[in-house]
């Protein structure tokens, strides 16, 4: 199957909703560099190979569901032990079928279970920075791609989160601590404190992070892909 397909199967029907001896790899390398444009306003395009093109242009079908993946949390259902081995092994083949393409079908995939109950995909061993994109857009992509083909396979949908050599997890933390420092900055000015746009999944971990944050309160606002948090001062 080509990468076409899986990405026409995805899209057919929608379901609901660490180097060895301190080298550093070319994921890492890729986090590093985005972490350090962060602080800038700056717009950069770049060029992007037809893969990376085919599962952008997947994720915009992901556009009408931003709400479930935005403003609230995954309902993720309740399954025997014999159900979740299914979902991820049905995951963990989907997701090693289209790294095949990128000639890393053999790399290693760490399996656990997130904060939020959702099964987590962590591919190592491999060079694949070209998977993760500007502010990991073309790694969300390609989340949404894998989700896509599991649900339609097992029926219902089940919250997936692929991430690469820890990349998700590095974000994650800027973003806990960028979300923090925000919101004592709202607490403090008593203002709104407006985001840089971000990604569904970028914005969704800053509303769960704040969520028993009780001096404030967030919300989304504008249009992708501008499409930001607001932090504001909950004066209830």
């Amino acid at each position: 199957m080509s990468l076409e397909e899986i990405t026409d199967e995805a899209t057919d029907e929608q379901v609901e909703p660490a180097a060895e001896n301190g080298a550093v790899s070319p994921a890492q390398a890729a986090a590093d560099t985005q972490d350090a444009t962060d602080e800038e306003e700056t717009e950069e395009s770049e060029g992007s190979e037809e893969s990376e093109e085919a599962l952008t242009d997947t994720a915009d079908a992901e556009e009408a569901e931003d709400a479930q993946s935005d403003d609230s949390g995954s309902a993720k259902p309740t399954l025997t032990d014999e159900e979740l081995d299914k979902v991820a092994d049905t995951a963990i083949e989907t997701l090693r079928g289209i790294l095949t393409f990128f000639g890393a079908g053999d790399a290693t995939i760490d399996e656990y279970e997130g904060e939020e109950g959702e099964l987590i995909l962590d591919v190592v061993d491999a060079d694949l920075a070209v998977l993760i994109g500007r502010y990991g857009k073309t790694l969300d992509a390609l989340q949404f791609l894998v989700a896509s083909v599991v649900n339609k396979k097992i029926g219902f949908r089940y919250p997936i989160v692929i991430d690469i050599e820890g990349y998700r997890n590095r974000r994650r933390q800027k973003l806990e601590s960028m979300a923090r420092s925000s919101a004592q900055r709202c607490i403090q000015s008593r203002r709104d404190v407006r985001l840089r746009p971000m990604t569904p999944y970028e914005r969704r971990i800053i509303h769960i992070i704040l969520r028993n944050e009780h001096r404030v309160f967030t919300e989304s606002e504008g249009e992708e892909p501008n499409r930001s948090v607001v932090i504001r001062l909950d004066e209830g």
